[in-house]
């Protein structure tokens, strides 16, 4: 399978928009520079003449077009291949000034179907505040396709972005309250020799109930010092998927491990962020345990530990947290990087929660929304399915040599 790229423009703005410099905020800054957060979108041909018409697509935004000679089934699944640039390529040579802040390409297979490969840099904003910019644009986009004025009328009438990021400015002077585990890089044990390999798992709905009813239950002596509780789906396959990488690494018991949890701070401050706020506003959750305790103790140690750093995230914790990076001589030695999440430790990402399946540009719904490119070794994304029957999906990077075992592992509800 050959992707040819057929044509590539710059779109610019139909009407004058507002210039000079930008300021970035501790929690934008704290992001690696050289990084766009990259997805597809795959759609298949629904028989209309003017399908993923790039005019139409131009019309409200497009930056690359190209052809691909495979068919969508041709790819045996949605996971990410080398083989296969969905996305553009990016140059991160000449420095974060020439970096483009969204590049977009329309990958169109021979049975019809299309792929929309997105890439966003992420200190221009995180995944709610670019999937409200792609919902805009594919709003506007359906109003196009379809001659439908309601839509375009619902479009316009969005409230603009908030772009006035001083809000997430430190205090003067800074009064960081707490330790900040989440910003303590530390040292990384030697890392497996074997590549890393990328998969994605799909969890039923009777498997996740499953898992849930082990947390859900009142202690048996042996499910650590939690209290009987209700815990949420996220916090069960959170502690679920920590617990079995933990033992798939085969990581000594008395080994630390961490789980970074990506937890949007909006509705956390107070008061919450203005609607529309256009940046980012990720912080990272951190629980941290023994390897040991996490094998000894059932899903609903793991799970309670999850809830207990997800509940430290309150407006007096993500202030501290703005001014403890405000006091670093050098955010970017401690920003998140592709070595974060690397063994022992583990990242987790929830998809699970953004409408990415109502990206309808006027021909129907995704069949599937991904990842462009697999992530880092210990990176964990937990996906909506497009199908509406409860299921997910867990996306995943690990040493190869661990993953046999973390598949076996993660399917022993």
């Amino acid at each position: 399978m050959k992707i040819t790229v057929k044509k590539s423009t710059m779109v610019t703005p139909n009407a004058a928009t507002p210039s000079g410099k930008m300021w970035l905020s501790n929690v934008d800054l704290v992001t690696a520079t050289t990084y766009h957060t990259r997805s597809v979108y795959f759609y298949r041909f629904n028989g209309a003449a003017n399908f993923f018409d790039p005019a139409v697509l131009m019309a409200a935004l497009i930056r690359v077009l190209a052809e691909c000679d495979g068919e969508i089934d041709d790819l045996g699944g949605f996971v990410p291949r080398p083989d296969l640039s969905l996305n553009p390529a990016i140059d991160y040579s000449l420095g974060i000034s020439t970096y483009p802040l969204l590049l977009i390409q329309l990958t169109r297979f021979k049975c019809g179907g299309v792929c929309l490969g997105h890439g966003n840099q992420h200190h221009l904003s995180d995944g709610p505040a670019a999937l409200r910019f792609t919902k805009t644009w594919f709003d506007l986009a359906r109003s196009l396709a379809t001659a439908t004025a309601a839509v375009a009328d619902a479009a316009a009438a969005v409230a603009p972005p908030f772009m006035d990021r001083t809000l997430l400015r430190a205090r003067d002077p800074p009064q960081p309250r707490f330790t900040h585990i989440e910003y303590h890089r530390g040292g990384t044990p030697p890392q497996p020799n074997s590549e890393k390999t990328y998969s994605v798992f799909k969890l039923t709905s009777d498997q996740i109930n499953a898992l849930k009813a082990k947390c859900n239950v009142d202690s048996d002596g042996r499910n650590g010092p939690f209290p009987a509780t209700r815990y949420t789906t996220f916090e069960v396959l959170a502690g679920h998927v920590w617990r079995c990488v933990s033992e798939a690494r085969g990581l000594p018991g008395d080994q630390e491990t961490k789980l970074y949890v990506s937890t949007d701070g909006r509705s956390r401050l107070s008061p919450p962020l203005p609607p529309g706020y256009f940046g980012n506003v990720n912080f990272s959750a951190t629980a941290v345990s023994l390897c040991g305790q996490l094998r000894s103790n059932n899903v609903r140690f793991a799970a309670g530990k999850t809830r207990e750093a997800i509940a430290r995230m309150n407006d007096e914790y993500l202030r501290s947290a703005i001014d403890y990076l405000e006091v670093q001589p050098d955010i970017s030695a401690i920003a998140r990087g592709p070595g974060t999440y690397n063994s022992p430790n583990l990242g987790i990402i929830s998809w699970l929660r953004l409408p990415v399946y109502e990206a309808d540009f006027g021909w129907g719904n995704p069949v599937h929304v991904g990842l462009a490119a697999p992530p880092p070794e210990g990176k964990c994304h937990l996906l909506p399915s497009p199908a509406s029957d409860g299921s997910l999906l867990v996306s995943i990077s690990l040493a190869k040599e661990h993953m046999r075992l973390f598949e076996k592992l993660l399917y022993d509800v």
